[in-house]
């Protein structure tokens, strides 16, 4: 498995952990104790505008402990030059995870264009931005397997 495939599999995780631990913390401290606070456009901009520095600083955090553990475990050093193939499944794995996003803006939107909760809107909103960079980190996996 090269680095490329190991660092995707790091930010999956990463991932994955910040949107669990974080919407189990918001349940738990506020939801869970006032439900009115969904129908809240002040705390759903809140919980995000908090959600997007703890997500960066986090796999930000994540990726400086996956270099050094894998500095000490391989003792190779992470590969410094970025080619064409690089750059092309990089900008394969945006293309898609921009579509996603977009389909579920316009999905978000949509829940609100049909009378339903505002919300419902957000959590589509924040779950489109989850699985759009969940696609984006597996279709890298893919296209290092592939060979593209």
């Amino acid at each position: 498995m090269g680095h490329h495939e190991k660092q995707s599999i790091v930010s999956i995780i990463g991932m994955a952990l910040v949107i669990g631990l974080y919407s189990l913390y918001v349940y738990r401290h506020y939801i869970q104790v006032d439900m009115e606070l969904l129908n809240d456009f002040r705390f759903w901009g809140k919980s995000f505008l908090y959600l997007v520095p703890v997500a960066i600083v986090v796999q930000v955090v994540i990726h400086i402990l996956f270099a050094i553990g894998n500095r000490i475990i391989t003792q190779e050093d992470i590969p410094d030059i970025t080619d064409e193939r690089d750059r092309l499944i990089e900008l394969k794995s945006i293309r898609i995870s921009h579509w996603i996003f977009i389909l579920g803006f316009m999905l978000a939107m949509g829940s609100l264009a049909v009378g339903m909760k505002p919300y419902i809107m957000f959590l589509t909103l924040i779950s489109s931005g989850f699985v759009a960079s969940l696609a984006s980190e597996v279709a890298k996996i893919i296209y290092y397997r592939r060979g593209l």
